[in-house]
């Protein structure tokens, strides 16, 4: 399997009209535009794709799909509210060529941290090497996985790597101490401090941003590779910029705004915001169409 590291995108979802059913035509647009951003792999069905409102048969059928139609590796989120659902998921989405399953804790219930170790030895198990498994930490949407817990389950060696969306650097900086004895891949998930791990160390990103705005993160990764402080330091605050908007909105409403801004289909709103919001949301696709040309040049 190639290794997972750079830049990865983490597409939107596209959703027909009945909420529940993916928009195949418009989600293969998207794996062919992002085929030709630069960026390393393409995350399907995770927090950005509002995988949650897709029926199970939906997903299981999107990942064989994405896999034939992308020419860079497909990183498969496997997430589900039980441990069963997660382990077909998985295992179908090993046997379509994921190049990597990428798993949260089971969402919406609360469970201690005993549970959520018991989960993923169980989930490994059940996949038996079929694919490399990395931990997702998101602790905004669901179960955290402890700093501790992930340690552990880390030093099993039975996972490949960890997706941290906490944002915490000290949750970093215990990860990349423990990778210095048990090498495993270390991915940011949480746009808003990638230059400073990715500088630190850590191996990459799997980004929203990236989805509305890949050239952004495929450049900033560029300049921080090049040691190119200054483009890094012109490039980080454009990051900063476009996050402080993003954080006006639900997840992920700024990024499916943004990817639609580009000509792609994004599908529905889950959910209607209020006049104030969308009075907002005008002024954002006002900004971004003057903040885009200029991010472009300045990556170029």
């Amino acid at each position: 399997m190639p290794a997972i590291e750079g830049v990865n995108v983490v597409m939107v979802g596209p959703r027909r009209p009945s909420g529940h059913e993916v928009d195949l035509a418009a989600t293969l647009e998207l794996i062919d535009f992002h085929n030709s951003t630069g960026v390393k792999g393409i995350a399907v069905l995770g927090t950005t794709a509002e995988f949650v409102h897709l029926d199970f048969e939906e997903r299981t059928k999107l990942i064989p799909l994405a896999v034939k139609r992308s020419r860079i590796p497909v990183i498969a989120g496997v997430t589900h509210s039980t441990l069963d659902g997660s382990i077909l998921l998985g295992q179908s989405a090993a046997a379509a060529g994921a190049a990597a399953l990428l798993v949260m804790p089971p969402y919406f219930f609360r469970y201690q941290q005993e549970e959520i170790r018991e989960f993923y030895l169980r989930f490994a198990d059940a996949i038996d090497g079929a694919a490399p498994i990395f931990l997702y930490n998101i602790p905004f949407f669901t179960n955290e996985i402890a700093c501790d817990t992930a340690i552990d389950l880390m030093s099993t060696g039975r996972f490949a790597g960890i997706k941290d969306s906490s944002g915490r650097w000290e949750y970093y900086t215990r990860l990349r101490d423990l990778r210095a004895s048990k090498p495993f891949t270390l991915l940011i998930g949480n746009d808003a401090i990638f230059t400073r791990a990715r500088t630190d160390g850590a191996n990459g990103v799997i980004s929203g941003v990236a989805c509305g705005v890949p050239e952004l993160m495929v450049g900033l990764d560029r300049a921080i590779s090049a040691k190119n402080t200054a483009k890094v330091a012109q490039l980080e605050a454009r990051l900063q910029e476009y996050i402080k908007w993003l954080n006006e909105f639900p997840t992920p409403l700024g990024v499916k705004e943004t990817t639609a801004m580009r000509g792609l289909k994004v599908g529905p709103n889950a959910v209607a915001l209020g006049p104030a919001r969308q009075r907002k949301l005008e002024e954002f696709r006002e900004w971004f169409k003057g903040w885009l040309p200029q991010v472009q040049k300045e990556v170029a």
